[in-house]
């Protein structure tokens, strides 16, 4: 059962049309190069835009413009587009799943869309959340897919905080948890919900929430992201997970082909270097394989690397990790050739972000590692701590650096968003 939302709306004249954002005409889609509007970036890859200068250092006091309570618990990153911030939070204390949308200048919270209201689970890992998947944007509105009641519901937020539309996509099983992020592409928002009881893979219309495209999926566990990329010469929905590599028309939701290459329960978004697939996982084993994208289904190579959160990035030939228990590699993508490895510490759920030649990478400690993102070696720039607790992704771009951190304060734990620049 879907629970009706309550809603804290400021008036419209607070919210100007975003007319730079968007190509005349749907369903073409146009962003400026300071805006992040959904997980991983523009180009799905977690690279950020180069042309900016995000600060090298930072701490509690240094390089702070500003910090924003955010209630109860989540591990989504934020999308920004415009002059907004949109996150996505779990408070167990009312049960609300809420978008909140904060001023990207200032900090300040604009409003808060409560999209379901009861209905939390107390089942799946412990380190993981209710509002652990992140935002999408189109310009026009936020789309948002949250666990809830036994079911994944992906919903529809306008710009000024109204709900628009809900649509459930299947009943869902806890295992560990929930944490896939809505993908955009041309009229469609596309959801995935795998797990124990049999999930989907959908497209649903970005105007009326309606199911365009569904495909059943296996029984299994699994964690990814639908990501598209454009590899082999065409645009591919790929999603990962349940033993397999599968590739869809991200359009109609046809298998362009499936191929074994990854393990059951995989949480990485893939990535690729526009001939290969690059999947990674760690259960029921550790495992980074590189598959052919042009249908022959050919696995090139294959190693035991543990890199089952955080994903990967990949820039003119070369990939880079960091991998669970804290080390950041670098391989050679053609070949799986590694060509360094060096040892950072800590446990990492957080991806690492790519801006110029500079990999940032933070661990569940709070602390961040900048490093030299270089086939040549391995090489640390700085180190920065920040709270003691992070699972979020940081964002960059404008050079600012958007990052979800938790302090523990009279022995309670208490979420902000910062927004660090120079």
């Amino acid at each position: 059962m879907v629970r009706p939302p309550v809603r804290q709306l400021l008036p419209l004249l607070l919210f100007p049309i975003l007319s730079t954002l968007l190509v005349a005409g749907e369903p073409s889609l146009r962003f400026e190069k300071t805006d992040w509007p959904w997980w991983r970036g523009q180009n799905r890859n977690g690279i950020a835009d180069p042309d900016q200068d995000p600060p090298l250092t930072w701490s509690e006091t240094e390089n702070v413009l500003w910090k924003t309570p955010i209630p109860g618990r989540g591990h989504g990153a934020v999308s920004v587009v415009g002059n907004y911030v949109f996150i996505n939070a779990a408070d167990p204390n009312s049960e609300q799943q809420s978008l909140i949308c904060l001023n990207r200048d200032s900090g300040k919270v604009l409003w808060k869309c409560v999209v379901h209201e009861g209905g939390f689970s107390k089942k799946g890992n412990k380190k993981a959340s209710l509002a652990s998947s992140t935002p999408a944007c189109d310009g026009k509105q936020i789309y948002v897919t949250f666990l809830n009641a036994g079911a994944i519901y992906t919903s529809s937020i306008s710009l000024d905080g109204r709900l628009l539309w809900q649509t459930k996509i299947s009943d869902y099983v806890v295992h560990q948890g929930y944490g896939a992020s809505p993908a955009i592409y041309e009229e469609l928002v596309i959801v995935g919900a795998d797990n124990k009881g049999g999930g989907a893979v959908a497209g649903l219309s970005r105007e009326t929430g309606k199911i365009v495209w569904k495909r059943d999926r296996p029984a299994k566990p699994n964690y990814a992201s639908p990501v598209i990329l454009n590899v082999a010469g065409r645009d591919q929905l790929i999603f990962t997970g349940c033993d397999l590599v599968t590739s869809l028309n991200p359009l109609t939701g046809e298998v362009y082909w499936e191929a074994e290459g990854a393990t059951t329960e995989v949480v990485t978004t893939s990535v690729t270097d526009g001939e290969r697939i690059f999947t990674s996982g760690g259960y029921p084993k550790n495992h980074i394989s590189a598959v052919t994208a042009d249908g022959s289904k050919k696995v090139v190579w294959e190693n035991t690397v543990r890199t089952y959160v955080p994903s990967m990035v990949i820039r003119d030939g070369v990939i880079y990790t960091v991998q669970d228990a804290g080390i950041a590699s670098c391989w050679e993508s053609a070949t799986g050739q590694q060509l360094w490895k060096g040892r950072l510490g800590g446990t990492f759920s957080s991806s690492p972000v790519l801006v110029g030649d500079r990999m940032y990478a933070t661990n569940e400690g709070g602390k961040t590692f900048v490093l030299r993102a270089s086939a040549d070696g391995f090489e640390k720039l700085a180190e920065n701590q920040l709270g003691d607790s992070v699972f979020s992704t940081p964002v960059i771009c404008g050079s600012r650096i958007y990052t979800r951190v938790a302090h523990h304060i009279d022995g309670k734990r208490k979420e902000f968003l910062y927004c660090l620049g120079k």
